[in-house]
């Protein structure tokens, strides 16, 4: 009898520490990592990227937040290297214990780190490394059909999609014979090329060469020369910003004025740094875009606005608004958790996204060899008197596109 008494005390001091522990609420923040390159030769991307991250933070806080919970993002800086990636996207798995990751910058590095996160299972939701395999289950030992084991989500198009939108103004305007193409010897660099080519292909145009050249190459001149000397109708480039630059600066230098045009696959073509770094040789430079402010999608122009005015300088392109989107991706895949931030409740619900954000819709979505992935339209920009304008689709233009280019006069001093 003394002894059952003991139980039943036992069992009652049991159930009211239970009771406590699960009326106890939790008020502490929601930590989510982010791998972004902040410092290094890419750290013009990833500052643009946190900044719009903590601007969406902010915006997400004074509403209230997670269910009444701070959102906070831990940084982790990848220094645009894989190996650093993979022991940063490590960290925030095993030491912060984040229950999720988003951002990844450069293809090389956010797949190092999606390997990291398909291995302890933990959802990344990637917002701009675009080589294809990123979202190709093959590539990480498994099938199109094992969405329920795949952990990896992306918001942007991959690299086989970045000229969709390029397509169109090449067929119908410029009507190019011949191209040549320039590319840094990453995986989003010869990936892109590789795409291109069979663009190229399809739409008639000869490939005349294609050169790959190593990050931190600083003379492209025998590189531009080798281009100059094919006289192609079109240089397509696929370059980080201060690569993008130099390559324009150079060609420039050289007199390499006989192309029809100057396109760039995105990356560094866009960035405000470009311009600052090109100067006049950026001028009339076409480039692929995924993004653009002027675009009828609610919120963007605001989110441009408040980024410059936050942070000054001349505003975001596409990769601000990609990591911008994200962050709200982010506050919506936990706010439909409802309190349950385990990484599976988390998956699920990555799974049954379907939001609008100003980057465009947001929906996970399988086609081909890949999952998880979002579908997007692309777009072209062109530099006309030292802004980014909307060229292409005519209906969506703010600007007209500026064709046919005399690069002599262009360049003059």
């Amino acid at each position: 009898m003394k002894f059952t008494k003991i139980l039943i005390g036992l069992i009652a001091v049991g159930l009211m520490f239970s009771l406590n522990s699960c009326g106890k609420k939790e008020t502490g923040p929601i930590k989510i990592g982010v791998l972004l390159p902040l410092t290094g030769h890419q750290a013009n991307f990833g500052t643009m990227e946190k900044n719009s991250y903590e601007l969406a933070k902010e915006e997400i806080n004074a509403k209230g937040g997670i269910n009444g919970r701070k959102l906070e993002f831990v940084y982790e800086d990848d220094t645009g290297k894989p190996d650093v990636g993979r022991s940063a996207a490590e960290k925030l798995i095993n030491v912060d214990k984040v229950p999720m990751i988003a951002g990844g910058y450069s293809s090389s590095v956010t797949f190092a780190a999606a390997a990291v996160a398909q291995q302890y299972r933990t959802p990344f939701l990637v917002n701009t490394g675009s080589v294809d395999k990123i979202t190709q289950p093959e590539d990480f030992n498994l099938t199109v059909n094992d969405g329920d084991k795949f952990y990896i989500y992306r918001m942007n198009p991959p690299v086989s999609e970045y000229a969709s939108g390029l397509e169109s103004l090449l067929s119908e305007v410029v009507k190019p014979k011949s191209v040549y193409i320039i590319h840094e010897n990453t995986a989003f660099g010869t990936k892109g090329a590789k795409s291109f080519a069979k663009t190229a292909k399809k739409l008639g145009i000869e490939v005349l060469g294609q050169q790959q050249y190593s990050a931190g190459t600083v003379d492209f001149k025998p590189l531009l020369l080798n281009a100059k000397k094919a006289n192609p109708d079109m240089v397509y480039m696929i370059s980080y910003v201060m690569d993008a630059a130099l390559l324009m600066k150079q060609a420039r230098e050289i007199n390499f004025t006989t192309p029809k045009l100057y396109v760039g696959a995105g990356a560094g073509f866009t960035m405000p740094a470009f311009k600052e770094n090109a100067g006049k040789a950026s001028d009339h430079v076409v480039s692929a875009t995924l993004w653009h402010q002027t675009l009828p999608i609610k919120g963007a122009k605001e989110y441009y606005d408040n980024y410059v005015k936050k942070y000054g300088g001349d505003g975001p392109d596409y990769h601000g608004a990609e990591a911008y989107s994200a962050a709200y991706v982010v506050a919506d895949v936990l706010t439909r958790c409802k309190g349950d931030y385990s990484k599976e409740t988390i998956k699920k619900a990555l799974d049954n996204t379907d939001m609008m954000t100003v980057f465009g819709p947001v929906k996970f979505v399988s086609y081909g060899k890949k999952i998880h992935q979002n579908k997007m339209k692309t777009y072209v920009v062109q530099w006309i008197n030292g802004e980014l304008k909307l060229v292409w689709p005519k209906n969506l233009a703010n600007a007209k596109f500026e064709y046919p280019i005399d690069w002599k006069k262009v360049w003059a001093e």
